[in-house]
């Protein structure tokens, strides 16, 4: 059941009845009832992934607290006859129990996580070492359909289970309601990655329908249909006949390529969250905010900062601290900076644990090498600007004034944009040789005059549609520059009541009528999805 889908409509419309119908204590119960509807719309034989990991998280984080629980206990009754030495000797012992039920878990998840979704890459990749190494033989592909949000639930589930063992949450004794923050539907497609601390306070408690609540939401869900089928699946036309015609389509028509796909992402993905945001909303729970203008980034750094804001976080505090601060790192560090001096030692380790985040990211979007080489890339360009920033510094020292400029500030968000319009290329192409291949051709191949002899009309879209596309886009422009004070919906509630429907009966018209849709009059999938 796709979001952009007469189906999903109707399933929230039955859903909003049930929900604020049935008494306030009941209403979790409505939402994970909806929720295992919802996923096994997507296939019943993949409730089993699900399943697996609601219960071996479950019962992990269980023991685990309870092992807590009982070390504490146990270290206050016998403190007086346990010398520092023997507490010290049973604190890690119990810490090495918890750490191994901690791994099994976490290899086990991930496990089912890599076998879906990466088997087929790492025998494909085993097969072409065979290959050159002159062997004959060959491993057989295997046929798995990759479970609906794995990938999400997955970061999400081993993210709790850690929290619980850094003690900075308790855990759900509840099974069930575990298994709602696992499978939440509206988050389960393609995020937002939520933390338990944070979803776990409107999940549970049950809301009395509010007017206002209920309104705003159904505004944001609106938002979010009318950047997915005005905007992403009208310019994605285009992007699919650039991409898919990459001989005929080079040069200038790869660097339009790279920004409809750009623009494409930008609106797709957030048109989603905007659904997932405002059908919480709808139901009166909270879920963070996922992007926070990314496009109006200075810098790459202040992009990942803005963009996909619970992966980035996720990685941060879940790969990055624990590598950074390893054992190994720790060692790294003393034999860099023995060998390599202090102020370089301490680089290194930063760096190594960067590229394993950056590279993980990267392979965590798809089964593909052009995700790894994406993540490397932006790994690459944040490193050099970090070695850059001494001088930086001194350049904005001999020029104090320029920050202050309009037009340099222009500058650096056009140089970021660009740069993150080169970086999604890796995101359109097949394979590596591909998109370097039309990376190149943008750079070398001048054939400027395709924007003005009519051949953009061979993408597929009209006149009609990139005027459309022109003021969408504005549109999301203007709305991004609003959000920067207070909310557009806050704005707009404080207008007249006339200019309030007008909007939004607007809007919705747009949708109706502009939207483009797919066979069945179901829209085509969310991108994000297949990650």
């Amino acid at each position: 059941m796709l979001f952009a889908s007469y189906g999903f409509l109707a399933f929230l419309a039955v859903l909003f009845c049930v929900y604020y119908v049935v008494p306030i204590k009941f209403r979790w119960s409505v939402l994970l009832a909806a929720s295992y509807f919802f996923y096994c719309m997507s296939g019943i034989e993949n409730l089993a992934y699900i399943l697996v990991t609601t219960i071996t998280v479950y019962f992990a984080a269980i023991f685990i607290e309870r092992g807590m629980v009982e070390q504490k206990k146990y270290l206050s009754e016998h403190k007086k006859g346990m010398t520092k030495e023997d507490k010290k000797a049973y604190k890690e012992k119990q810490r090495r129990k918890h750490i191994c039920l901690l791994a099994a878990t976490l290899l086990l998840n991930i496990g089912i996580l890599a076998a879906v979704k990466y088997g087929n890459f790492f025998i494909a990749n085993f097969n072409t070492v065979l290959k050159i190494a002159g062997s004959g033989k060959r491993l057989s592909f295997v046929d798995v359909v990759l479970p609906m949000g794995i990938s999400f639930y997955t970061l999400q589930a081993i993210g709790y289970l850690i929290d619980i063992y850094r003690e900075t949450v308790s855990a759900e004794k509840n099974i069930f309601k575990l298994a709602l923050f696992i499978s939440f539907f509206p988050q389960v497609v393609q995020g937002p990655i939520s933390r338990f601390e944070d979803l776990s306070e409107t999940l549970y408690s049950g809301h009395s329908f509010n007017a206002r609540n209920f309104c705003h939401g159904l505004q944001r869900v609106l938002w979010g249909y009318f950047k997915k089928l005005v905007i992403a699946d009208r310019v994605m036309i285009a992007v699919n006949t650039i991409i898919q015609n990459s001989d005929n389509y080079r040069g200038v028509f790869c660097l339009i390529g790279m920004l409809f796909y750009t623009i494409e992402l930008y609106a797709d993905f957030t048109g989603g969250i905007d659904i997932t945001i405002g059908v919480a909303e709808a139901l009166g729970i909270r879920i963070r905010e996922n992007f926070i203008r990314p496009y109006f980034s200075k810098s790459l750094k202040e992009y990942w900062r803005r963009w996909h804001i619970s992966m980035c976080s996720w990685f941060r505090d879940y790969v990055f601290y624990p590598v950074s601060s390893s054992r190994l790192m720790r060692k790294l560090y003393k034999y860099a900076g023995s060998h390599m001096g202090d102020k370089l030692g301490r680089r290194i380790p930063v760096y190594v644990s960067s590229f394993i985040v950056w590279a993980a990211t990267g392979i965590w979007h798809g089964a593909s090498w052009n995700f790894v080489v994406w993540g490397i890339a932006n790994w690459f360009i944040l490193m050099v600007s970090e070695e850059l920033e001494p001088v930086y510094t001194r350049f904005h020292k001999c020029f104090p004034n320029l920050k202050k400029r309009k037009a340099y500030l222009l500058f650096e968000t056009g140089r970021t944009f660009a740069l993150v319009c080169c970086l999604n290329l890796f995101d359109c192409y097949d394979n590596i040789a591909d998109t370097f291949r039309m990376l190149g051709s943008a750079l070398t191949v001048h054939n400027w005059h395709i924007i003005w002899d009519g051949s953009l009309a061979g993408l597929g879209l009209s006149v009609y549609d990139y005027a459309v596309l022109f003021v969408g886009v504005a549109l999301m422009v203007i709305v991004s520059l609003v959000q920067r004070g207070a909310g557009v919906r806050e704005r707009i509630s404080q207008m007249p009541y006339a200019v309030r429907f007008a909007l939004w009966y607007g809007l919705f018209l747009a949708v109706l009528i502009m939207g483009e849709y797919g066979i069945g009059y179901d829209a085509s999938q969310f991108i994000y999805n297949r990650f």
